[in-house]
């Protein structure tokens, strides 16, 4: 990675503004259901505070709409990372004025404030210049630790880096390094496995990453859209009328290593008791829809990905949130903690089924960004990540 990071820079003494993604999900009593995202911007945090540095986070919740909303108050948030910090963190009252600067300069080394929900104001996503130059009055060096937002070019992803110096975080650096090797050198043979609802989605990665890997899985609902566009019958299934010379066009491109399901599981109807059946894609009923990859297909594709040196996921392989309809996803999951090269889950959905099936400690990287590490395996630039300084 060509940009500096937090070891590039003298903290000590100073106030470093970070940026993290603290958007995490809540019960109804506003109870945290995951950490995950807490717990990945820990090495950053301990790694300034134990060099003198005072430490002022920021970050969104939710969506408020530009309005303050205690529903969205990042205070269970503060609660949460004192309990892992081991120290006390301040929530400050607002995001940005002279009570909250007066609270920030008051700041001793090791101290950390957390700022209430950026989001509550609509200059945050406007990437407004005069917020951000007032977020960037809360600090003298500028963090970003947030892979998850740095996508969006807001004030404090993209804005606040015009005021301050900037440098990437530890979970920035490890995402950026871990998803960059793959893509621009990685260890052969390069496994895609690309699931999920729609073709119009994935265009981007389908397209960026057709070129670069030996083999393509494909699997989610959008397999009845290729098959759709090779004439198959596929029932109720989903599909995007408007993409099938797209779905020819990419079969076309990838002869040989773009692989579609040989069998899937079909439904009567999108329902956990719902009758099923393993079908040949060639047999799907006109009046049933495909709900998994089938066991054949899981089998394959288990193979492919278990002798890869590289192999990198996004997208679920069938409608993994009914139990009936999560075993396609199932295997692939259990194919990548038995592959021995580099394993990459890149965000949203497929980390969420890893996570559930118990296989996230076992492989090498989980992306905590959803759309940002979409984009990324789009081969886009991300503002977050441009607007720090190189190295």
């Amino acid at each position: 990675m060509n940009k500096k990071t937090v070891k590039d820079v003298d903290v000590r003494g100073k106030r470093v503004l970070v940026r993290v993604d603290f958007n995490v999900p809540q019960d109804e009593q506003g109870n945290i259901t995951d950490d995950t995202r807490i717990r990945a911007a820990l090495p950053t945090i301990r790694y300034l505070i134990e060099r003198g540095a005072s430490v002022v986070l920021m970050s969104h919740l939710g969506r408020p709409k530009g309005k303050k909303n205690e529903k969205y108050s990042l205070k269970p948030v503060a609660q949460r990372l004192s309990q892992l910090l081991g120290r006390p963190v301040k929530l400050a009252a607002d995001v940005v004025g002279p009570e909250v600067e007066a609270e920030a300069k008051s700041l001793q080394p090791g101290e950390v404030m957390l700022l209430e929900n950026l989001r509550f104001y609509p200059d945050e996503e406007e990437n407004n210049p005069d917020f951000a130059r007032r977020l960037a009055a809360l600090g003298d060096i500028y963090v970003n630790d947030a892979f998850g937002t740095a996508h969006r070019a807001h004030a404090s992803t993209e804005g606040v880096a015009h005021y301050l110096p900037a440098v990437a975080g530890f979970l920035m650096e490890k995402e950026i390094t871990i998803m960059g090797q793959a893509l621009e050198n990685p260890t052969r043979p390069f496994v895609a496995v690309i699931g999920g609802a729609k073709v119009s989605g994935k265009i981007g990665v389908l397209q960026n990453l057709l070129p670069k890997v030996d083999a393509m899985l494909i699997g989610g609902g959008m397999v009845g859209t290729f098959f759709k566009a090779q004439g198959y019958e596929i029932g109720k299934s989903l599909v995007e009328e408007d993409k099938l010379d797209l779905a020819r066009s990419l079969m076309q491109q990838g002869e040989g290593k773009l692989r579609l399901p040989v069998d899937v599981v079909v439904a009567e109807k999108l329902d956990a008791s719902a009758p099923t059946k393993i079908v040949d894609v060639h047999e799907v009923p006109a009046d049933w829809m495909i709900v998994d990859i089938g066991p054949q297909t899981a089998r394959e594709y288990g193979a492919e990905i278990e002798r890869a040196g590289t192999v990198v996921w996004n997208g679920p392989m069938g409608v993994f949130e009914l139990p009936p309809f999560a075993k396609g996803t199932y295997a692939v999951a259990e194919a990548m903690a038995r592959c021995k090269g580099t394993t990459i889950v890149g965000g949203g959905d497929s980390v969420a089924a890893v996570e559930q099936m118990g296989f996230g400690d076992k492989l090498t990287h989980l992306s905590t960004g959803g759309g940002a590490s979409l984009e990324f395996l789009e081969g886009r630039t991300l503002p977050g990540v441009a607007a720090l300084q190189d190295r």
